[in-house]
């Protein structure tokens, strides 16, 4: 054997592919004719036909019904009696100083006074919601109450 007749084990030159679809003849790999062997064509799974059918439910989260402001801390005049002297001042501060509320979540509570028991003490109540019994009886009892 001499150089001239060494051959290659395999051939130098795949063969080129050609502006005709190359090695994927007749219907390209799309099957036969019709919807599917078309360009775009997606064909939607049956069951999501079914859930787009059915009607939405509005509203914060599933038909959340209930306020996006927080609701006041209620707090009864009868607390109020019990921990405050006569002639202080009631605001939400003062309450929390009294340990009658909390803080929550870093935040000072809003607060609103109802009228469940008595106050026998004036009492001056300010930056806080009065019902309107707890504002009867807490301007009987001879106290204010400031920007309600």
């Amino acid at each position: 054997m001499q150089i001239h007749e060494l051959k290659r084990r395999t051939p130098l030159k795949k063969s080129k592919n050609i502006g005709r679809g190359g090695k994927r003849g007749k219907t390209s790999g799309r099957g036969g004719k019709g919807q599917t062997a078309r360009a775009g064509s997606k064909l939607r799974p049956e069951a999501r036909e079914f859930i787009e059918k059915l009607p939405k439910l509005r509203g914060r989260g599933v038909n959340v019904n209930t306020p996006i402001s927080e609701k006041p801390f209620p707090v009864n005049l009868s607390l109020i009696n019990e921990a405050f002297k006569d002639g202080d001042k009631v605001s939400p501060s003062s309450i929390i100083k009294a340990g009658i509320v909390s803080i929550s979540k870093g935040k000072r509570p809003r607060i609103k006074i109802l009228g469940t028991g008595e106050i026998s003490k004036k009492i001056t109540v300010s930056d806080c919601k009065v019902s309107k019994s707890a504002l009867e009886k807490i301007v009987k009892a001879g106290g204010k109450v400031l920007g309600n």
